[in-house]
């Protein structure tokens, strides 16, 4: 009798050692499926955010575009954010490869100067008074790649007509993901507003700025994330017959390539 017991104590024991190896199998491929999950999502992001990602407030999606691709709520100031005007800029390696290898910009910026861009559009011509006070080394690699022709034939890739609304340019590759090869610090992002013809820098983060921008078209409810760094004087309505013409949603509803294609020929810049 007591054979026959031990031997249902066994038995028992076996059971409950092959339900617990069962269990940890479950559990195993389970932390397996969510690694899997978080590496793709994170190697989607990085695809289509790239350096330009942006949401509006209140959004739970990512529209990185980013964007940024993408940027949930940011700091509304980075503590390397330089005293403006600034003297000297840095502009390390940002670790992705130039989509145009035209060096960097000088460290010392002509802080004391005033830029007028008057950016040549197969559409027409968009002109832009750059905010070189507060915005300084942000101007110097604008002007800096502007004047060697960093932008020249390259088409604006993005267009949102849901808030933010914004035309996003800056990429000579077209995807979204392409940059200078080096990044620079926000500027100019206390009490930051985006209203209809402000232009600012798109980044993937904090502190990751390259050649991507925006322009605003409307009126935007953005985080005071994104520096701006110039004002449209003339040519906004060129931006908004774009965005009335709509967008492929290639990114979701009202995100996408603009169905009117805006291409960037030149970019000239004014110094007085």
């Amino acid at each position: 009798m007591a054979g026959k017991k031990e031997r249902q104590r066994q038995l028992a024991r076996q059971r409950l050692q092959r339900q617990q190896a069962r269990r940890a199998a479950r559990a195993h491929r389970s932390r397996q499926v969510t690694m899997i999950t978080v590496v793709c999502l994170v190697v989607a992001g990085l695809g289509v955010g790239g350096f330009f990602a942006f949401s509006a407030p209140a959004r739970t999606s990512n529209s990185a575009a980013a964007a940024t691709a993408s940027a949930s709520a940011s700091p509304s100031a980075s503590s390397s954010t330089p005293a403006e005007p600034a003297r000297t800029c840095s502009y390390p390696a940002s670790g992705t490869p130039a989509a145009r290898n035209v060096g960097k910009p000088p460290v010392k910026p002509d802080y004391r100067a005033s830029y007028t861009a008057t950016i040549r559009t197969n559409r027409g011509n968009v002109v832009i008074h750059l905010l070189n006070s507060k915005a300084t080394c942000t101007v110097n690699s604008f002007v800096y790649l502007a004047a060697r022709k960093y932008f020249n034939n390259t088409k604006c890739h993005r267009l949102t007509t849901t808030s933010p609304f914004v035309l996003q340019c800056g990429d000579p590759t077209g995807t979204g993901s392409g940059g200078p090869g080096y990044k620079f610090s926000d500027e100019n992002l206390a009490g930051a507003k985006y209203t209809a013809g402000t232009v600012a820098m798109a980044n993937s983060g904090p502190n990751t700025n390259g050649s991507q921008f925006f322009l605003v078209y409307r009126n935007s409810k953005l985080a005071p994330s994104y520096t701006p760094f110039g004002r449209v004087v003339r040519g906004l309505g060129i931006i908004q017959n774009v965005a009335r013409a709509g967008s492929d949603n290639a990114n979701g509803h009202g995100d996408g390539h603009p169905k009117e294609k805006v291409v960037i020929e030149s970019i000239t810049i004014k110094k007085t």
